[in-house]
């Protein structure tokens, strides 16, 4: 069975976009692929967090993975800082990729750009080299990524290849990054233009939101002129992201969401139907959440989580440091 491998980064409050474009997808893998998922909370550490913060930050998304119907008995649910190899392998990835290479990605160069450039970590920067080394560590097949992120896994590649080559051997898998068709970016509901990105109120949905609040954000989205309602992300940035996010949770393509309204000229009305579906898909996910926070479970599921995680992990590294000529003895 082919292996599939993802997590998320547990900073700032998750929102509905990372529902859409990661949650609501990892079920899906479990059934058709030997599911990796975890929580990346060395790549946390990128920027400045507070350790309170981190901790419940962590609790949140194991309980969001569980409420997204991952089932542990399917899915390897861990912590990557639960397996040493993950540090072990950056540093050994880091001598395999280059300055100009990593001065080129994009997200690093949007961060950096709001920063202090003497406050600017060696994390941040080097932030692809660690998760080259978390998708190699488990020859994934397959990386479930948002748009945002598939520049790294395209990196990633490029590293296979260096290093297969440089060594000639087929140790590192080549992985495939997998992007959503619909809603692989929700944008803000206040600024339609800008990703829903865990720092604006006003715009971004989050997961653990009252259900009156949630749709009060809704019927309070940015919108655009006219009131024909069709995808034109250009034209109808706003109409184009409700659009988005009714058409990802009812599980059908924007053009059949652009039928449904079609004869809708109203902008209240559709935002009333966008309000509904979210709220009747929230409500039990709320619930389920609340439920595994509740049931203590969560360091069992952590913990054996990392049983598995580092039997994977260590066989991959110790391939690795063989290759490079590191002495590994018993």
């Amino acid at each position: 069975m082919k292996r599939s491998l993802s997590g998320i980064k547990p900073t700032g409050n998750l929102t509905l976009g990372n529902y859409i474009g990661a949650l609501k997808n990892f079920k899906k893998y479990q059934d058709d692929y030997e599911n990796f998922i975890f929580i990346a909370d060395l790549h946390a550490l990128t920027l400045p967090i507070d350790p309170i913060e981190l901790r419940n930050n962590t609790k949140d998304i194991v309980a969001f993975y569980i409420a997204a119907g991952l089932d542990p008995e399917k899915t390897t649910i861990f912590l990557q800082s639960d397996v040493s190899a993950h540090s072990e392998i950056n540093t050994i990835l880091q001598n395999y990729l280059y300055m100009g290479e990593l001065s080129r990605m994009t997200q690093f160069k949007d961060k950096s750009k709001k920063m202090n450039e003497n406050a600017i970590g060696l994390g941040l920067f080097a932030y692809p080299v660690l998760m080259c080394g978390d998708i190699l560590l488990y020859d994934a097949d397959v990386v479930p990524v948002g748009e945002d992120q598939k520049q790294h896994v395209e990196l990633c590649r490029d590293l296979v290849h260096r290093f297969n080559n440089r060594y000639n051997k087929e140790l590192f898998k080549m992985p495939e990054p997998i992007i959503p068709k619909v809603g692989a970016r929700i944008m803000s509901l206040s600024d339609p233009t800008r990703k829903m990105s865990k720092s604006d109120p006003k715009g971004d949905i989050f997961l653990k939101d009252d259900l009156n609040i949630v749709r009060k954000k809704i019927m309070s989205a940015v919108t655009d002129l006219g009131s024909d309602i069709y995808f034109d992300p250009v034209n109808k940035p706003g109409i184009s992201n409700l659009l988005q996010i009714y058409a990802s949770l009812k599980e059908i393509t924007i053009k059949e969401a652009e039928e449904i309204f079609k004869d809708c000229h109203r902008y209240g009305e559709f935002k009333k139907a966008v309000a509904d579906v979210v709220i009747e898909v929230l409500t039990p996910f709320q619930a389920k959440y609340k439920e595994v926070l509740a049931s203590g479970k969560i360091d069992e599921i952590l913990n054996e989580g990392a049983r598995r995680a580092n039997y994977i992990a260590n066989k991959t590294l110790i391939k690795v440091k063989k290759t490079v000529g590191l002495y590994v003895h018993k």
